[in-house]
């Protein structure tokens, strides 16, 4: 099992999105943190060290996490998905850039035998 770690400012929207859409990614663990100090569900230690793959959603978190948190990301594979913070929850813009960037980041899904 792979945990992934959505990460953006305040986890209240985009990856919360994410979380939610790659929550039966078969083979994946998902969860989701905010960075800022009032994000609704904070980065932790912890939970960059159960982290395998760690997206985050624009540089400046990259940037944040990396001087906040470097002695806990571990061997976590850090992955910017550069989406900017204008977004809705579940926005179906949101959701396409989504799909369309984090799954080769993600264990293939097997072909469906018929």
């Amino acid at each position: 099992m792979r945990h992934v770690l959505f990460i953006c400012s305040q986890n209240r929207l985009r990856s919360p999105t994410a979380e939610q859409l790659f929550a039966e990614w078969p083979g994946v663990e998902a969860s989701s943190a905010g960075l800022n100090h009032n994000a609704e569900n904070p980065v932790t230690p912890e939970l960059l060290r159960w982290a395998h793959v760690i997206f985050v959603m624009e540089p400046v978190h990259r940037s944040r996490l990396s001087s906040k948190f470097r002695p806990h990301l571990g061997k976590a594979k850090l992955v910017c998905l550069h989406i900017p913070d204008e977004f809705g929850f579940m926005d179906p813009d949101l959701i396409r850039l989504l799909r369309n960037k984090v799954p080769p980041h993600l264990p293939p899904i097997a072909p469906t035998q018929d």
